[in-house]
């Protein structure tokens, strides 16, 4: 075991889900992994013996004296309050996004952390994307010039919730991005959704206004033949789309495109597109680092709790709720 190994600290998983065990294979290639829990002990004792890491009951991992800190990849009902049991027991927390289903669940279990002194940090793994962070940079160096328009589309088949929709389930990560792109909330959220298989939407859109004129909209749906995830910014000097379903070496293109008036009619030119090279990383990797830096620091993480309560208000302002009946 290495120096960095030995001052890592003590991280457990709690939820050995999708999510979960994926937080389980890269803490562990991170040196920090010391144990998992779930309420299905035999799913989480195969997850131990796979990894050679503890085994801890759920009951019992709250106030176990080793635990430095615990990531929570729970259904969504349950995350606000187990992050207050763990921070008012001395854990740091990382707690899968959405971070809890109403802003007051959410707002508590911040101000717990805050009030126990310790980290809490929310799931947002895209902000961890090399190709957003490019963007970002990109954009913070004026190269769009200034941004008049977000649009984002995030679809695919599946996953199914009974407790969330598209929206609560797919909008988080690029809620998150916008947010940090335009650095406020918004002004005005409208949205729409249509439910198909139950009363919870599988299509969701929402329309944001932000200060200063900067429009945004979102498209999210679990009922789709194929998937997107796309991220697109219109600038006064230049359009950039994050597309993270292409390959390294065009996830973050640049579109030069011109737009004038010529003696009162509209002229344009298309420019074919500039990739911009963006560096390889695994987001959760990144975001698992950031994680470990700010226990070992004690700075707040890239994606804090505050950010979480940011989102989970325009889910919430933009959610069209469906009559079980229909």
């Amino acid at each position: 075991m290495n120096k960095a190994e030995k001052m890592a600290p003590r991280i457990a998983v709690l939820g050995c889900g999708y999510w979960g065990s994926n937080h389980i294979r890269t803490l562990k290639s991170l040196g920090a992994l010391y144990a998992v829990s779930d309420q299905n002990s035999d799913r989480a004792a195969g997850f131990a013996a796979e990894q050679d890491v503890l085994h801890i009951e759920v009951e019992d991992l709250f106030t176990h004296p080793d635990v430095d800190a615990i990531v929570m990849a729970l259904p969504p009902q349950f995350h606000a309050e187990a992050a207050i049991r763990a921070v008012t027991n001395g854990k740091d927390v990382l707690v899968e996004k959405p971070i809890a289903l109403t802003v007051p669940d959410a707002e508590a279990a911040v101000r717990a952390a805050h009030d126990n002194g310790r980290i809490f940090m929310v799931g947002h793994v895209l902000r961890f994307h090399p190709a957003f962070e490019k963007l970002l940079d990109l954009i913070k160096a004026g190269d769009l010039g200034k941004v008049r328009y977000i649009h984002s589309h995030r679809l695919g088949l599946g996953k199914f919730h009974t407790e969330n929709d598209a929206l609560w389930d797919l909008a988080p990560h690029d809620l998150s991005m916008i947010l940090a792109i335009t650095e406020t909330e918004p002004l005005e959220v409208r949205g729409e959704g249509a439910a198909v298989l139950d009363h919870l939407s599988d299509f969701a859109h929402l329309h944001l206004r932000f200060p200063n004129n900067v429009r945004g909209h979102l498209f999210a749906s679990r009922l789709n033949p194929y998937r997107e995830r796309r991220l697109t910014v219109v600038g006064t000097k230049a359009m950039a789309v994050f597309d993270d379903m292409e390959q390294w070496d065009k996830k973050l293109a640049v579109y030069k495109h011109s737009i004038w008036q010529d003696d009162g009619q509209w002229a344009s030119t298309t420019e074919e597109p500039t990739y911009v090279k963006v560096a390889q990383g695994m987001p959760l990797t990144r975001e698992c680092q950031n994680f470990i830096e700010s226990i070992q620091t004690r700075k707040q993480p890239k994606t804090d709790g505050e950010e979480a309560i940011r989102v989970l208000r325009i889910l919430t302002a933009g959610t069209v709720a469906h009559n079980k009946s229909e």
